[in-house]
């Protein structure tokens, strides 16, 4: 069995759901301290986090990744065991085979393969690890950002594993992500009887003309390979059920998908401009889950290309499409970052899994990443 296949049973089978980590980092730290990595953990209320650094001085490159996994549902649907990893007919099944223990299992052996060859080589390699991305994202990499911008931490180059291919591996390159903005609105209203009507004020009813302009408007047109600034309404919540009973208030929920051509406070600030001016009596409350990002053309992008041309056959098409990942807290930082994983088609589904071929490809797409980076340099930009 292959190094990158072992490890990534090992992972699996250890049932990290969010913020558990269940000793992923532990075993993890173990692997790289016996390659000559330096580690130190930093854990913040229930959230482990892991940093292991090879080498010194500029240019900083690292690996992004998480140890955590969402919960598998009802185990009773799955054709096996969520946390027993298994293979059938050449494909890996298990809770985080896809999203994203593979992927850290492929670093972790890329990055042993790469300083056992360049055990001297310029600049610094990194893996950087959270057990809080499919949760909250609080005592995470985003907390481990504000460490890192307090130390002075340079972070030229930024490589998260989220599973980004879409049919064969390698065929997607991701060079950004959408801002991500969550609004919880309260509408206040009167409660009274249907059959009274004039004693009562319907939040429902005054809400739905502002709830219609924010949905149907045309935020923009996009920006450069970002799609248009979207607007969803997820969930809306008033009275108890009865149809005899005026409801006296109304909850919304409702989530931006954002791109560089708006920023959080001028989102908010229109959208309060809408309830204003339909008058309503509200409170809201926002979240901000990240900031877009976006990796203009430059070594990192042309390298990354040329890799993955390699492993799929094509050149890959280049996106920022998608939810958000833990590249939204690093790219602050001054770092440029890219998405490179397998294909994404199971993720946080039942019978998730991977191709076994393409995870024990994986780390070779990461060591030429790596390589090519850090053993052939070019200046960071």
């Amino acid at each position: 069995m292959s190094d990158v296949l072992q490890l990534t049973r090992d992972l699996i089978a250890r049932r990290s759901i969010t913020p558990e980590d269940a000793g992923c980092q532990a075993l993890i730290a173990e692997c790289l301290q016996a390659s000559g990595f330096s580690i130190e953990h930093l854990r913040f209320g229930e959230v482990d986090n892991l940093w292991a650094t090879h080498g010194q001085g500029g240019p900083v490159l690292v690996l992004l990744g998480h140890t955590d996994v969402v919960p598998p549902g009802p185990p009773e649907a799955w054709s096996s065991d969520p946390f027993v990893p298994e293979i059938r007919d050449g494909i890996l099944y298990g809770r985080g085979a896809a999203d994203m223990k593979g992927s850290v299992a492929a670093f972790v052996v890329a990055l042993q393969r790469f300083v056992a060859g360049h055990p001297r080589h310029p600049g610094t390699v990194a893996l950087l690890l959270t057990s809080d991305e499919e949760g909250d994202a609080i005592d995470g990499v985003r907390k481990v950002a504000e460490v890192f911008r307090e130390r002075g931490q340079r972070i030229d180059w930024c490589i998260t594993g989220e599973p980004s291919s879409t049919a064969v591996l390698g065929d997607l390159l991701r060079v950004g992500r959408r801002g991500s903005l969550s609004a919880r609105l309260t509408v206040n209203g009167v409660q009274g009887h249907v059959a009274y009507p004039d004693k009562a004020r319907n939040p429902i009813h005054m809400a739905l003309p502002a709830l219609a302009e924010l949905a149907s408007r045309q935020w923009d047109e996009g920006f450069d390979s970002f799609p248009p600034t979207s607007l969803q309404i997820t969930d809306a919540h008033a009275g108890e059920r009865a149809n005899n009973v005026i409801p006296g208030q109304l909850e919304v929920l409702f989530n931006l998908r954002y791109n560089p051509h708006w920023d959080a406070a001028g989102l908010q600030a229109e959208c309060e401009a809408v309830l204003q001016r339909h008058a309503l009596d509200h409170r809201i409350h926002w979240h901000h889950g990240g900031a877009p990002f976006h990796t203009p053309e430059g070594h990192l992008r042309a390298t990354a290309r040329q890799v993955l041309a390699g492993f799929a056959g094509r050149d890959p098409e280049e996106s920022t499409g998608g939810g958000t990942s833990d590249a939204r807290f690093i790219a602050p930082l001054g770092a440029q970052c890219i998405e490179v994983g397998p294909v994404n088609a199971s993720i946080h589904k039942v019978d998730e899994h991977v191709r076994v071929s393409d995870l024990e490809a994986l780390p070779e797409l990461y060591l030429q990443l790596i390589r090519r980076l850090l053993a052939e340099p070019a200046s960071a930009t």
